[in-house]
């Protein structure tokens, strides 16, 4: 409205609310309000912040897709990283990444964007940059990058934007960048214990440090994570530069592990067996080696996030979900087996399914592990499960009762990230999948090729394999 000439201290673009108050009301008012017996705590919150709905929308959409791009380039490394804890937690964090993304983007079709201009929104400087970050020389370079240059970034960005928002109007950005933050407070400092140890092993310091400058300018030259930071020139020159980041086709242990590709079957593997053949005993140690072994189901879904970026957010989302599903599944292994009265690194570890798997096209791999391997589990585990009840052994009915759930939502989960990952249809998709594993299994040395190339049957695959 158009400000009276004589109201002093205003601008002829200012404008200015003047209260007119009744007679009597104002005094009314602070009458009640004394008689009134409850004293709340007081709301301290102002109204007014720095960003208009666009500026907001623009920084959470660049904040979206750095978490989107931080899902994808984890999962790229999930085949290469060797050492044990660093892949399980590598499994959890893309999950991380994935649930931040889910939540900014819920946040963002509220500010006025719709699903689909949210997933269709690239950003060619940040990929760059996230090849660059992936380019790491070894799995300690690469949490130095996602974690302490990339993942802190995030971290006091949000906090700033947090504290310069609108208090009032914006609360629902707050309350959102706040939940992500739970997630990021324990990832980081685990991944500084972790880069700890890598430094205390051996690993060199001054090359995670150059690789730490490195990476922290080249965020610096796209404006930080705002993407409005005053912009550094550059380092030069870029790794990528010189060979493009292609993520690695095999499955990497560390040295505590005896490892074996040639055959599923544990028995075979370690040449002689331990309990009578298809005794329960038997059975029982197979399942829980088997959940231990799904260390290779983390780099198979971890994986496909990298292979199907940008197909479809919502298979994304549910594969990083099935990833950090994995990821438990491993733990409950590896705890499973110290229960049982094992050492874990004394039960060799099945190469199998990554071997195979790892250069595979995504849909092939992806029918695999889930039509063959998630659903032969389906076929036995209702049965483990009554028997073990029936044996009173609490610890097998327990975890094989919550694997069970799992499986069953990752069947489900799995008939749409397929419909993503190809247009063959269910028989086609069988077929050539079978073909595949065949081929892969006699170069393993898993069959002999006197089978004429016949190939396999699902239930075949799924012994060799052995999910």
């Amino acid at each position: 409205m158009k400000l009276p000439d004589d109201t002093p201290g205003q601008t002829p673009n200012q404008a200015t609310l003047i209260a007119q108050s009744l007679a009597g009301q104002r005094e009314a008012a602070a009458e009640r309000r004394a008689r009134y017996p409850y004293r709340f705590p007081v709301d301290r919150r102002q109204l007014g912040g720095k960003f208009t709905v666009k500026e907001n929308s623009r920084r959470l959409l660049r904040f979206f897709y750095l978490e989107r791009r931080l899902m994808h380039a984890l999962g790229s490394w999930t085949l290469t990283i060797p050492d044990y804890e660093v892949k399980l937690e590598t499994g959890r964090h893309i999950f991380y990444h994935a649930d931040a993304a889910r939540m900014l983007r819920e946040r963002l079709t509220e500010q006025e964007f719709r699903p689909k201009a949210i997933d269709a929104f690239r950003d060619p400087e940040i990929d760059r940059f996230i090849d660059e970050m992936l380019s790491a020389a070894s799995p300690a370079e690469l949490l130095v990058g996602v974690h302490q240059v990339v993942g802190k970034a995030i971290a006091t960005t949000y906090r700033h934007h947090i504290d310069d928002t609108d208090q009032v109007t914006d609360v629902p950005t707050i309350r959102c960048l706040r939940r992500i933050l739970t997630d990021y407070e324990p990832m980081l400092e685990w991944a500084d214990a972790a880069v700890d140890a890598y430094l205390a092993g051996g690993v060199e310091e001054a090359p995670l440090s150059a690789w730490r400058w490195h990476i922290s300018r080249l965020l610096a030259s796209i404006g930080g994570i705002t993407g409005s930071d005053p912009r550094a020139e550059a380092p030069s020159p870029l790794r990528i530069d010189t060979k493009p980041y292609e993520r690695g086709t095999t499955p990497m242990r560390d040295s505590r592990f005896d490892t074996f590709r040639h055959t599923g079957d544990y028995e075979k593997a370690d040449g002689a067996p331990r309990f009578a053949k298809d005794s329960y005993e038997a059975l029982r140690l197979r399942f829980i080696r088997t959940q231990r072994d799904e260390v290779d189901a983390i780099e198979a879904f971890g994986t496909f996030v990298w292979d199907i970026r940008f197909k479809d957010f919502d298979a994304e989302y549910d594969l990083a979900r099935v990833t950090w599903d994995e990821a438990r599944h491993t733990e409950i292994g590896h705890r499973a087996m110290l229960a049982a009265g094992y050492d874990p690194y004394e039960l060799r570890n099945r190469l199998t399914s990554s071997t195979c798997r790892g250069p595979m096209d995504a849909a092939f791999a992806m029918a695999e592990i889930n039509l063959f391997g998630e659903v032969g589990v389906l076929k036995t585990i209702n049965d483990l499960i009554d028997t073990a009840a029936a044996r009173n052994d609490e610890l097998l009915r327990h975890i094989s009762d919550y694997i069970r759930a799992d499986e069953r939502t990752h069947v489900r989960k799995g008939t749409h990230i397929i419909e993503v990952m190809t247009h063959l249809d269910a028989k086609a998709l069988e077929l050539r999948t079978r073909e595949l594993f065949t081929e892969c299994l006699v170069s393993l040395g898993a069959i002999k090729k006197d089978i004429d190339m016949q190939t396999l049957t699902r239930e075949e695959i799924e012994h060799l394999v052995g999910e």
